[in-house]
């Protein structure tokens, strides 16, 4: 059985590197700590209307935009649910896409996978011959694979897709969404989610999606759907209240105004830029020193899976450039811990800022 550990009052702050939760501005972090009001009152209305059309007007979507208290798990749940009655097609190359499928199989749903090596990206003419092969409900993809540093190419996947008007796209962009730009509408992406703490850049706790017309409207057809992260009851109750169904985590949504604030300053392109420049220092300083575990052309633009080709005992590095330099970054996920390690440059993290970070692992590991 786990024993009860303290929980301390004097931790050293650590910069952190992670492919989330990542670093929070200080104006952000404050704003959680406003005075209680009612989740029911007209300034939740005002609050939660405010933070759902900031959302949509960054992401650049005339789509609906559903800010719900929960991870990111909820909707990799909800949407199945929503849109699925019987079958899903899930191409699965990292940990986070077959935990995709696996959650789909729980709910009882049969699902069928295009299986790649962890590494390798996938490929929209495969997901051409399994639709012709197939009948299926949903397609559902993972955008970002946070295991291996993949960044499927979710655009084509998406055309693809949108050739079977009967089929639903579901879109898990945890770990990119708000740092890779995409366009949600071109691509017929019918659900796609994310979770604050990764590029938004915000505190854990929140999980967004923007959901299609025709999303929502299967949804009506269906006999049974998701209760908490039901399209209709999410959306309806928006409509009718500007509010959320159930009781909401009002700092974090106060957390969220703030931080979006920010990112309409600076705009979904430069933001997206700045992403974009912050992998490729990355990937170049990693090709000088090691070697990139996704596959060439599909590296991620927020999280960074190094091939551990120089045999660096990776879990004591992590732990001596924590406790030398305050700053933590993560070994590879699962059965690849120590063949990978990972940087997260996403969020409100700069180039010059992911050097500092570099420059440690060089001293530590002496490279």
């Amino acid at each position: 059985m786990t024993e009860k550990r303290e929980y301390k009052d004097d931790y050293q702050d650590k910069t952190l590197y992670l492919p989330g939760p990542t670093e929070v501005r200080e104006d952000v972090i404050e704003a959680m700590a406003e005075p209680m009001f009612g989740h029911r009152m007209d300034r939740m209305t005002d609050l939660y209307t405010t933070i759902v059309e900031d959302t949509k007007e960054f992401l650049g979507t005339d789509n609906d935009v559903i800010v719900l208290t929960a991870s990111g798990t909820e909707f990799w749940e909800s949407t199945t649910l929503n849109l699925v009655e019987d079958s899903m097609l899930v191409p699965t190359s990292g940990a986070f896409s077959e935990r995709q499928a696996n959650v789909a199989e729980r709910l009882g749903k049969d699902v069928d996978r295009i299986e790649y090596d962890w590494g390798t990206a996938v490929k929209p003419d495969d997901v051409r011959d399994a639709l012709e092969a197939g009948d299926y409900d949903a397609v559902g993809a993972v955008m970002n694979e946070t295991s291996t540093g993949v960044r499927n190419p979710i655009e084509e996947i998406g055309d693809v897709v949108a050739e079977y008007p009967d089929t639903y796209f579901v879109v898990d962009a945890i770990s990119c969404l708000g740092g890779d730009q995409i366009d949600i509408e071109a691509h017929g992406i019918d659900a796609i989610f994310t979770s604050t703490q990764k590029a938004f850049a915000m505190p854990p706790g929140l999980a967004v999606c923007a959901v299609s017309d025709d999303a929502y409207e299967r949804e009506l057809e269906k006999e049974s759907a998701s209760w908490y992260g039901g399209f209709q009851r999410c959306l309806d109750y928006y409509d009718r209240k500007g509010q959320t169904h159930s009781t909401p985590a009002i700092p974090l949504m106060l957390a969220y105004r703030q931080q979006m604030k920010h990112m309409l300053d600076e705009g979904h392109d430069a933001r997206d830029q700045r992403h974009r420049e912050m992998a490729e220092y990355t990937r170049e300083w990693a090709r000088e020193h090691f070697d990139l575990y996704p596959e060439n052309g599909y590296e991620s633009q927020t999280v960074t899976c190094i091939e551990n080709t120089q045999d660096i005992n990776v879990a004591e590095t992590v732990d001596a450039v924590s406790e030398e330099y305050d700053m933590v970054f993560s070994s590879g996920y699962g059965d690849i811990s120590e063949e990978s390690f990972r940087i997260g440059h996403m969020g409100e993290h700069t180039v010059e800022s992911i050097k500092e970070l570099t420059d440690a692992i060089e001293d530590v590991a002496d490279l």
